[in-house]
């Protein structure tokens, strides 16, 4: 068992958090703070246990050098205002100026380093650079589930050099994530969408050891019907990853997991908003056509059947483009059936997370993780990085007696 923050002393201590506060930013703004309400609670709790609470996280892909649209200015300023307490920033993540603020802090005060990816060292897992973060604290505490599927010195070389834990957002995320994944009831069902069945190859394989059915949709859904025989028009395929599919399809079989695939979709004549469209047989799009959105009507009926007598229901991917609205009916309607089944329901985050919230079903679903990459790479029974470099609990003499007699 992975230490906690309830299993570490913090009381007048440096404590460096690994949060996720990589957010979208407009005009100079943090444009959805979802990411950093998500990690209040761990940053509530240090503050109250008298810590000095210092903050990293990456943001965006500045590739290793410094980007003036990506320093992390707008995102202090957002959590000084979701705290109502001030926050400091500094322009640096080491060197002496980070050390002098953290120097000046008090006891409950909270200061933000700047964007680690500044940093080559960074997602080379650099030892030096791990070495001089570490040195800023006495004790490290992962929150970033989203960034926990990476081995970067932020999230797996400093917690092998300081005291390390995970935060509650992090615990929160493990626990709900592992009822899929440990003993899960059944029926299991997932669902798998999005653009490119090579993202999802190894999560797929590692599903059919456990579900009873898998429902696939989107540009995944295209690749599948194409390995088929059928003639997918102008529709999103990986011709390479047709042999594949074909090895997935035979797998299922002889596993016994029923995968489902559109038996009609929503295709287009161009990609765009306004563009014609029509449903179709997904083995009659015509030519010059693409696959928009797998959520036909008759596909619709078939998927809700198998959702309602889910136990458990993951969800990764959308099924069709539901950026667009013309597009986007196959996987609202999805979220609305996953919203009215009686099943432990989760949503694999990324775009996934996006749909829901877009459809305003956040609060009728069991657990929605922070971590798109992070959640897959979990459901696909992958070691986390971040998670494997964290503490274990020792266990005291108590915990290791098994049965009252051994008392005796």
């Amino acid at each position: 068992m992975k230490k906690k923050l309830k299993d570490m002393d913090f009381k007048n201590k440096k404590a460096l958090v690994r949060v996720d506060f990589n957010v979208p930013l407009k005009n100079g703004e943090v444009a959805d703070d979802t990411r950093i309400e998500a990690a209040l609670p761990t940053i509530e709790y240090l503050i109250n246990e008298k810590a000095k609470v210092i903050l990293m996280s990456h943001l965006g892909r500045p590739g290793g050098k410094v980007d003036e649209s990506l320093r992390m200015d707008p995102v202090a300023e957002k959590l000084a205002d979701l705290l109502g307490k001030p926050v400091s920033k500094v322009d640096d993540c080491i060197g002496p100026e980070v050390e002098d603020a953290i120097a000046d802090m008090e006891d409950g005060d909270v200061l933000v380093l700047e964007n680690t990816r500044f940093y080559p060292g960074e997602k080379a897992n650099d030892e030096d650079f791990a070495k001089k973060l570490a040195k800023l604290a006495d004790a490290y505490v992962n929150d970033a589930f989203g960034a926990a599927h990476r081995a970067h010195a932020s999230t797996t070389g400093v917690a092998k050099l300081l005291p390390a834990g995970a935060g509650f957002l992090m615990q929160q995320e493990l626990n709900a994530l592992s009822k899929a994944t440990d003993n899960p009831e059944h029926p299991y069902v997932a669902i798998m969408g999005g653009a490119k069945i090579s993202d999802k190859m190894e999560a797929i394989r590692s599903l059919l050891n456990r579900v009873d059915y898998l429902l696939v949709g989107g540009g995944i859904a295209n690749t599948f019907l194409l390995a088929k025989g059928y003639d997918m028009g102008d529709s999103l395929v990986e011709e390479d990853m047709v042999e594949l599919a074909q090895d997935l399809m035979e797998e299922a079989k002889e596993k016994g997991v029923e995968l489902v695939l559109p038996i009609d979709v929503v295709v287009a004549d161009e990609f765009k908003e306004d563009a014609t469209h029509k449903v179709v047989d997904a083995d009659k799009i015509p030519a010059g056509w693409q696959s928009l959105d797998s959520g036909g009507p008759k596909t619709l009926k078939k998927f809700k059947e198998i959702i309602s007598k889910a136990r458990i229901i993951s969800w990764n991917g959308p099924i069709g483009v539901f950026e667009m609205k013309e597009f986007a009916k196959g996987t609202n309607e999805l979220a609305k059936a996953l919203a009215e089944a009686d099943a432990v329901t989760i949503i694999g985050g990324g775009e996934s997370a996006a749909a829901i919230k877009k459809a305003g079903l956040e609060d009728s679903m069991t657990h929605i993780s922070t971590g798109g990459g992070a959640s897959l790479d979990f459901l696909a029974g992958k070691n986390l990085p971040g998670v494997d470099a964290l503490d274990e609990v020792e266990p005291t003499d108590f915990e290791e007696i098994d049965d009252i007699e051994d008392l005796e």
